[in-house]
């Protein structure tokens, strides 16, 4: 019996050494993993960084990201709005995948996890600071708020210096953050900055940062070129700055904590600047965004330039990637997007994988103000220089409905300036390119005609272009079970605003109630519809 009793102590010995093992081994790896710190500026267009030779606006933060990592001259979001495109962040599907998620100001589906959420699951530590996941309403099956991004750390302030400018500090809260996470423990942390979102303070560019109007080298050719437009695209630039100021701060925390070199960082927008043409359309500076990825620990030959096709589906697959998970492993819905760590673990800049050839792009309902809660539907692709739109509601208003104020475009001095030259008659192509009607096809040769100023779609010499686009484009859709391939489209227009008080807006507006959209200038509304 003593005999039978030692080996039974023996065994459990054994065995719990042998458990002993496995768990620190599970925690040697769990501590390997890489920190992630994403950052996203709120409507920052691709060429505003100085990275990109882009002389008025200053961002050595976003610079020093580059020339240490990557800077990616090909990223799109495949959906120009806030909540759409962080949808496609968060999730690794485009929106056209996301149901009620693939429009602005929505519910978010329950059944669509992040991969945050999936992160905080396999231990990591998450959290964000400001603008995660919005506008919208994101709950679980239960009701109970989902914290798409991670939970909210936005306690710390500073005087803002500027009144359009959020007075949380962003980098403060970064910081609360790490006080936070146990040692050696990963995280995974969301920078939303609000900036260069509107409204802005005009003027704040010059009487802040010292811009001068003679600065910019170009104003783009869809708006005019005047005081009042170059000030406020200085206004967005000292916007832009400040997002870069904050991120600045991170790095320097990272180094003094020494997590620099263990942490994934990547630096984008959401969408394009919020200026007439821009933002909620799909044109090239609407989808076509900033990015530069630092990783020392895990990015081969820092310092190049990436001309790959990226789109921000591939986020989410890399980072669950580097955490050391299978997507499998994680119960998010199938991912569209491919990871970028073959991109990491190249050595060569221009083209890494040829395969990454293109990107698709689309819209569903981003703002109110059409009748019947509609919104303006478009497909397209981006490959090899072009641009194919296309565009399934012609006979709406691309910006919105004029009588309500083109609430796809948010009120801005520039926007005022192209509907008072339309009200008075004179140079009236700017309010067509800002908010006329549309024909059914766009085509633009990107790398001449980045401002798409010429429409190639009916030009004989670019047909067999247009129509090798347009089969890949319907091809990849119908593969991803677009509902616009199979004409259910509408049930886009079917799913209701998150907040009540945006649903049947148009109608509600005409019909005499006393309605407002925040992001609209009294200027900005014309007596009824003109075609």
């Amino acid at each position: 019996m003593k005999l039978r009793f030692t080996n039974f102590w023996q065994v459990i010995c054994v065995c719990l050494l042998l458990a002993g093992l496995l768990t620190n081994q599970i925690q040697a790896a769990e501590n390997s993993r890489p920190n992630i710190l994403f950052c996203i500026a709120d409507d920052a267009s691709y060429p505003h960084m100085g990275a990109y030779g882009c002389s008025w606006v200053k961002t050595p933060a976003f610079d020093r990201v580059a020339r240490e990592g990557l800077l990616f001259t090909n990223a799109y979001t495949p959906n120009a709005k806030c909540a759409p495109s962080r949808a496609c962040i968060l999730t690794g599907r485009n929106s056209w995948q996301l149901k009620e998620a693939g429009n602005h100001m929505a519910f978010f589906p329950p059944e669509f996890k992040t991969y945050v959420e999936a992160l905080a699951e396999h231990g990591y530590v998450v959290g964000k600071t400001a603008k995660g996941w919005a506008p919208g309403v994101a709950v679980d099956a239960q009701g109970k708020r989902r914290n798409l991004a991670g939970p909210a750390f936005n306690s710390k302030k500073l005087k803002p210096p500027a009144t359009g400018i959020s007075s949380i500090d962003y980098a403060g809260n970064f910081g609360e953050f790490l006080q936070t996470c146990p040692e050696q423990k990963s995280w995974c942390f969301w920078y939303g900055g609000f900036e260069p979102h509107r409204r802005y303070e005009y003027g704040s560019g010059a009487k802040n940062a010292g811009k001068k109007i003679a600065d910019i080298d170009r104003v783009p050719a869809y708006w005019p070129d005047n005081e009042v437009i170059r000030n406020d695209m200085l206004d967005y630039a000292y916007e832009i700055e400040h997002f870069d100021q904050h991120l600045g701060r991170m790095l320097k925390m990272l180094e003094e904590r020494g997590e620099l070199d263990n942490t994934l960082i990547v630096v984008t927008a959401d969408n394009g600047m919020p200026f007439p043409r821009i933002k909620g359309q799909e044109y090239e500076l609407s989808n076509h965004l900033p990015l530069a990825i630092m990783w020392p620990d895990g990015i081969k030959a820092p310092g190049r330039v990436i001309k790959d096709y990226v789109s921000f589906i591939d986020f989410a697959p890399t980072f669950i990637e580097v955490a050391g998970l299978k997507w499998n492993q994680t119960g998010m819905q199938p991912a569209t997007g491919q990871s970028l760590t073959d991109i990491f673990q190249s050595t060569k800049s221009g083209q890494v994988n040829p395969d990454r050839d293109h990107v698709l792009i689309g819209k569903e309902r981003h703002d109110i103000g059409r009748p019947h809660d509609q919104g303006y539907p478009i497909r397209g692709i981006v490959k090899g220089g072009m641009l194919y739109l296309h565009n399934y509601e012609t006979g709406r208003w691309p910006a919105g409905n004029p009588e309500t104020g083109y609430l796809n475009c948010d009120g801005s001095p520039t926007k005022t300036v192209i509907l008072d030259l339309r009200r008075d008659g004179s140079q009236q192509q700017f309010w067509e390119l800002a908010f006329g009607k549309r024909p059914s096809e766009e085509l633009f040769a990107i790398d001449s005609d980045q401002e798409c100023m010429t429409n190639l779609a009916e030009t004989l010499e670019y047909q067999k272009v247009k129509q090798a686009l347009k089969q890949q484009l319907e091809a990849e859709l119908k593969a991803q079970q677009d509902p616009r391939m199979t004409g259910k489209g509408g049930v886009f227009e079917a799913y209701q605003y998150s907040d009540p008080r945006t649903r049947n807006f148009y109608e509600r507006y005409m019909g005499g109630e006393p309605l407002k959209a925040g992001w609209v200038n009294k200027t900005d509304f014309e007596a009824a519809p003109l075609d």
